[in-house]
């Protein structure tokens, strides 16, 4: 008769995953810095218009994502899900986006360059914060401290219920608020005043569409990308969910 076999640790199988610092470190600092623009956005603007904006939005997003990644790197924790840091990733970047290429472009329809513009001290801070630092930021941790092949195609479908979320919020804010209320509507190309539903719904089907080609995009790289090169990784299985 066979002597009955000893049970092994499972960390004799699988090591246990490793103290990560680098990845807790850069997220830390992402993190601090979407915390840091909206804190200075809240002190020196009305708590209630700052909280009205898809950038507010996603920073807070990206701050929670960010920070909770960063302390399970630290803390030798699994990732968190693909959904969540995958969705974190595109609505920062559609809100560095859109900054960039529609509000602060004086060839846009929609710009807001000269109101940019005048932004100095803290307020410009925050504005570069969480236009620029937060997205470039969120995008390098994808690209370099994220282990591949988590997100999938439904990831983009369902990423689509957080500027439909906004949409209806913004939309039910402005016909609620008073016609001479500061910041009626957020953005100039949800002012109903100016273009109408018809010429609202119709933007928002443009951003929708880009909102769903930049998240299929942010998946298919995800897809093809290969595995940063870092000892971190070393013993990270091929195919890992959401942050590494």
């Amino acid at each position: 008769m066979l002597p009955p076999t000893a049970a092994v640790p499972a960390s004799a199988v699988v090591p246990p995953p490793r103290r990560r610092p680098g990845a807790a470190a850069f997220r830390g600092l992402i993190a601090l810095a979407a915390a840091t623009g909206l804190v200075i956005e809240c002190v020196y603007g009305d708590v209630l218009v700052v909280l009205s904006f898809f950038t507010v939005w996603s920073n807070i997003l990206v701050a929670v994502v960010l920070g909770l990644g960063a302390v399970r790197a630290w803390t030798r924790r699994p990732p968190l899900p693909a959904l969540w840091t995958g969705g974190a990733l595109l609505c920062i970047a559609v809100v560095g986006l859109v900054f960039h290429l529609v509000l602060d472009n004086e060839a846009s329809e929609f710009n807001q360059a000269a109101e940019i513009a005048r932004l100095t001290g803290p307020r410009a801070v925050a504005n570069q914060l969480l236009h620029t630092v937060t997205p470039i930021g969120t995008a390098l941790d994808f690209l370099l401290l994220t282990a591949p092949g988590a997100l999938r195609w439904r990831h983009a479908a369902q990423w689509l219920a957080a500027p439909g979320v906004y949409l209806a919020f913004a939309l039910v804010r402005g016909a609620v608020l008073s016609s001479d209320a500061p910041t009626r509507y957020t953005y100039p190309f949800l002012d109903v005043t100016v273009h109408g539903y018809t010429g609202v719904l119709t933007n928002a089907v443009v951003l929708g569409a880009a909102f769903s080609v930049l998240g299929l995009a942010i998946v298919g790289l995800d897809r093809i990308r290969p595995a940063p090169r870092s000892p971190e990784y070393r013993i990270s299985s091929e195919r890992a969910r959401g942050l590494k």
